[in-house]
């Protein structure tokens, strides 16, 4: 059903608190198999501790605050929904289009990684080939329900885990603190002036650590109890991926020449490989059960990303079209499909995205980035705009240490922002006429949205 249809499409309410950690945790956890890895290339392992732990601060309060959000207005939204509740529907359009960006370019960068660990296993089968495979499984299954979908997503998030602790337990005999230290700042082994720009130019892929873990609040209108229940995904699971990314990061720099990780998609396989060699039995359990880890990021995106369509396009920000329902499945069929459409479009425009001498993945995680921290900054001017106009609204739970916590959050995003923009000033072009064409269909729907509004209410 659609809201053209005069009926309001509806979304099952079956979401579990360990459901909802398997989502927070496995939308992300890919961050933790590759992506990241991209940063020691101008930072050096050392000088990207230092960016991530400026990136894991900016996430813990930002986490914290945007609960708030989630639980007061628990919507299939998410941003667009606290966003539009603020600042109208301008506000809703740049929010909602910020995050369709987010979310709809990292499952392509996280489908080449699944294609490049398949490589390894398999020389003959393409890394792309592999990517599109992957796009038609997993939006299948997205499509055969929410419950189902949920299901494996924990279940895939627990396998996810066990391995990344089986890698570090496999190459700890080879650590070496040398290792890790050698060439640490931006290639040299003191830190200088000259190590600082190399530092801020790797927060893209700091990002990439946590990078849409934001995404529960996409399934608030398919929990059971969202008051209770998100609060203690979110927290739990910023927490998990806190420790997880620490680990990973430090014994893949300390197993042997970090340089060599630093720009590929499969560094873990690659750092396990110098330790146990390249015909070991744990090699290859771990390129298979490294799989689970992007497998968990990947499903879970669609996820996201779907509903983030479906809730635009109820509300005619999008075609009408991508808000009908599944009739016998009740999840968002065609909005599951588009955003799969443009994924497989990016993964095959290797001209048209390998910019600025960067690889393609590098490319499509900074574009995802670019929408995230706008959201983000959006998000935490929509929490202090919120509680300034509607101080009686109902919140099942308030950002501790306010304001401070969310505005810690918001100067660290408007950071990074500047930032991303000064080193990647072509991307940010591109992404900046992306919500330009978007901000024009936004004007010329206006009818349609008032329409749509009238029949809601």
């Amino acid at each position: 059903m659609s809201a053209a249809d005069g009926q309001t499409p509806h979304l099952n309410k079956t979401l579990t608190t360990l459901q909802l950690w398997g989502i927070a945790v496995g939308l992300v956890i890919s961050g933790e198999y590759f992506g990241w890895s991209y940063g020691w290339a101008s930072a050096g392992t050392l000088g990207f501790t230092v960016t991530a732990l400026f990136v894991a601060a900016m996430y813990t309060a930002f986490i914290f605050s945007f609960t708030e959000l989630t639980t007061s207005i628990p919507r299939a939204g998410g941003p667009f929904a606290y966003s539009k509740a603020a600042f109208g529907p301008t506000g809703g359009y740049l929010a909602g289009a910020a995050t369709l960006i987010e979310f709809v370019f990292a499952p392509p960068a996280i489908a080449l990684a699944i294609g490049a660990y398949l490589n390894v296993q398999f020389p003959e089968l393409a890394p792309k080939t592999a990517a599109l495979g992957a796009y038609v499984v997993f939006m299948i299954l997205n499509i055969v329900g929410v419950q189902i979908a949920a299901t494996f997503e924990l279940v895939v998030t627990l396998l996810a885990i066990f391995e990344l602790l089986v890698f570090m337990g496999v190459v700890s005999p080879g650590f070496s603190w040398l290792n890790f230290r050698h060439g640490g700042w931006s290639g040299h082994d003191e830190l200088s002036p000259a190590a600082i720009p190399g530092m801020f130019a790797a927060i893209p892929f700091a990002i990439w650590f946590f990078l849409a873990i934001e995404g529960v609040a996409m399934a608030a209108e398919e929990a059971r109890d969202p008051h209770h229940s998100i609060p203690i995904a979110y927290i739990t699971g910023i927490i998990t991926l806190l420790l997880l990314a620490i680990g990973v990061m430090v014994f893949a720099g300390g197993a042997g020449d970090w340089t060599a990780l630093a720009n590929i998609n499969d560094p873990l396989p690659q750092a396990m490989k110098v330790i146990v060699g390249a015909n070991s039995n744990w090699l290859h359990m771990l390129v298979w059960l490294g799989l689970f880890g992007l497998i968990a990021s990947f499903h879970g995106i669609i996820l996201g990303y779907s509903r983030q369509i479906f809730a635009l396009a109820r509300e005619a920000y999008l075609p009408a079209y991508f808000a009908r329902i599944h009739p016998r499945f009740h999840t968002p069929h065609r909005a599951i499909l588009a955003g799969g459409v443009v994924g497989i479009i990016a993964i095959y425009s290797d001209e048209a995205i390998s910019l600025q001498g960067q690889p393609l993945t590098a490319n499509i995680v900074t574009m995802s980035v670019f929408g995230a921290i706008t959201m983000y900054i959006i998000s935490m001017l929509s929490l202090f705009r919120l509680r300034r106009r509607e101080p009686q609204m109902v919140r099942p739970y308030r950002a501790p240490l306010y304001p401070l916590l969310p505005a810690v959050a918001l100067v660290a995003s408007m950071i990074c922002m500047a930032t991303m923009i000064y080193y990647n000033w072509l991307l940010f072009i591109i992404f900046a006429i992306l919500l330009a064409l978007g901000y024009l269909y936004f004007l010329c729907t206006g009818a349609s949205r008032a329409r749509a509004a009238a029949s809601a209410s």
